[in-house]
């Protein structure tokens, strides 16, 4: 067993540690910001009040380009590199709403609780958990590493929505109640899907060996899947129209228009001394 350093030992081990330690200071904190300057440039509903000049605009484009720069360079990227991204992210930021946009016009039309897209984008967590991810998405496209797994964990905390920004997902994917919804690193998602709470797109097998294979499942356009549905394995296929319905346990293709559901036992006692008969609908 090795031995723990203690007391001046200690003190020493942490001097060492943090002189040792590559990554930017506060890079949680930091990356938090950074996400938080993106969102008020993507939509109004974001800033902290005034800015509606085309200066103010503007020096919040550069602002957040210099902070990502930074965040980067931190985290050992080349400056040229690094300029190349930010740049990248900048010049994207028109296409990014749009998308963003799609997902919560999605929602507010499969949702008939929902009186507004401005509720949507304020109030619906899995609106959130969409922007954090595209936004980290982009990211990741760029082989930027860290920061991305940085910004979709921000929204797995404040949502309960785990998706990896290396998912592939499609246009206008409405998310409702979200919560415990997980999307894993292979994941393809296509146009038009619907994910309710509690549903996992993950791995059959979690070992290391696969890292690099596909590993989740892959959802055709149009395909509604209901609460605390469990998809896995890197060959399920969900053929597009097909409808999963809550508590399904799926590790296979389907083909599209599919119908699939759980099948349900109710118990029951005609008597009281009667033992419990089981139907299976």
């Amino acid at each position: 067993m090795t031995e723990l350093p203690t007391g001046d030992d200690f003190v020493q081990h942490v001097v060492r540690a943090r002189a040792e330690h590559a990554l930017p200071p506060a890079i949680e904190r930091r990356t938090e910001e950074f996400t938080r300057r993106t969102l008020a440039l993507l939509f109004p509903h974001f800033t902290s009040g005034g800015g509606a000049s085309t200066d103010a605009v503007r020096g919040e484009l550069n602002e957040l380009g210099g902070h990502l720069c930074e965040l980067l360079v931190g985290q050992g990227m080349t400056s040229d590199r690094a300029g190349e991204i930010c740049s990248a992210f900048i010049d994207g930021l028109p296409e990014l709403q749009r998308e963003l946009a799609d997902d919560a016009v999605a929602t507010y039309e499969a949702d008939p609780a929902a009186k507004s897209v401005d509720e949507v984008l304020l109030a619906y967590p899995g609106a959130l958990a969409l922007t954090y991810y595209r936004i980290a998405h982009r990211l990741h496209l760029e082989g930027v590493e860290l920061l991305p797994r940085l910004i979709t964990e921000q929204a797995h905390r404040l949502t309960g929505i785990d998706i990896h920004p290396g998912a592939t997902i499609g246009k206008s994917l409405a998310i409702d109640h979200g919560t415990g919804i997980v999307v894993g690193e292979t994941a393809v998602i296509g146009d038009h899907v619907r994910l309710y709470q509690g549903v996992t797109i993950g791995a059959l097998s979690v070992r290391k060996e696969l890292a690099t294979q596909k590993r989740h499942p892959t959802i055709g356009d149009n395909v509604v899947v209901y609460a605390n549905a469990s998809l896995l394995g890197g060959e399920t296929v969900i053929g597009e129209d097909s409808v999963i319905g809550g508590n399904v346990w799926l590790t296979h293709a389907v083909p599209a228009g599919s119908v699939v559901t759980h099948a349900a036992t109710i118990q029951r006692r005609r008597r009281r001394d009667e033992p419990l008969l089981e139907y299976h609908i």
